[in-house]
């Protein structure tokens, strides 16, 4: 694929670009080599929730609200992945289907393959290249799982978590996660019996951070209602990020992050390759299938004697 093409914002380099990400092709490394130098200019947006919150309709219309200003977008949108494929199930992205003509916008769906925190493995780099193609805005949708949700943090600018009226007791597990995380609430279907409640559950439980503390927003999402003092939102905390320096230690501490992410895998896949050839390994898996040692205690066993070797 071209380097040059995707860096001029060719949609279809973009999407084989992705591809290569997504597959872990060889050809990964020398683009995101190339591709670095080009990246930063973008502001990622997080948007995660619980499945039926209305993620999708709210993104739908905040790209319009971008598109009126003249602002280009990518949305990754993270899907469950088939049990039959481990593609990505298609399904909200419909709503978002009035913008396929437009050469300013570009939305992908990624599958999940079972990654927790509700990304995908490519995540990361799809960001990248969506940013090094020139996208002002990146709209990232985690696939709606639940409170573990939390790995959006690790690569959004600002976090928005959406929620409803009528969750009745989830609203409380929901703290248990996303309360931490979120930069800013919407309250979505608004119009909806209960969503006075919702709001005051979610003011009762508000964490402010570095200075920070998260607005609670309702919105309409399929009228557009509310979509206006979102985007003010999420302009105010770009602001923020900005006059404070947070920024600058969030880009850190995310490249932290990613490093120590890649160093793990690294080391886990290693020590796999080291163990399934290891005697050893056979030995002790054979023990703890007799009951004369623990699933604990084997492992401890291997990491100390992998451990010796370095």
């Amino acid at each position: 694929m071209s380097v040059k093409l995707l860096l001029k914002g060719d949609h279809r380099a973009l999407a084989k670009a992705i591809s290569v990400f997504e597959n872990e092709e060889p050809e990964a490394a020398k683009i995101a080599k190339e591709i670095f130098p080009y990246t930063g200019k973008a502001f990622t947006i997080g948007v995660t929730g619980p499945p039926g919150s209305g993620k999708s309709t709210l993104i739908d219309k905040m790209i319009k609200h971008y598109r009126s200003k003249k602002k280009s977008v990518g949305v990754l949108a993270i899907d469950p992945s088939s049990i039959f494929t481990g593609g990505a199930l298609l399904g909200d992205r419909l709503r978002m289907t009035s913008h396929n003509l437009d050469p300013k916008v570009f939305i992908r769906s990624m599958a999940s393959r079972g990654e927790a925190g509700g990304l995908a493995k490519a995540t990361r780099n799809t960001i990248r290249l969506l940013d090094a193609s020139g996208k002002d805005i990146i709209i990232v949708e985690t696939v709606g799982a639940g409170q573990s949700e939390v790995d959006i943090v690790k690569v959004a600018d600002a976090t928005i978590v959406v929620t409803v009226p009528q969750l009745g007791d989830q609203v409380q597990t929901f703290k248990a996660g996303q309360m931490e995380i979120a930069d800013i609430f919407v309250v979505n279907m608004a119009d909806l019996v209960g969503a006075d409640k919702t709001v005051t559950h979610l003011l009762g439980g508000i964490v402010s951070k570095y200075g920070w503390t998260p607005p609670v927003l309702r919105t309409v999402a399929k009228s557009g209602e509310g979509v206006d003092n979102l985007i003010q939102a999420i302009e105010k905390r770009k602001e923020f990020l900005a006059k404070k320096g947070i920024a600058g230690k969030k880009k850190v501490d995310k490249i932290k992050a990613e490093i120590a992410s890649l160093i793990a895998e690294k080391i886990s896949k290693a020590s796999l390759k080291e163990l399934s050839s290891s005697k050893d390994f056979e030995k002790i898996i054979e023990q703890v299938n007799k009951k004369k040692i623990d699933p604990q205690t084997a492992s401890e066993q291997l990491f100390t004697r992998l451990w010796k070797k370095r």
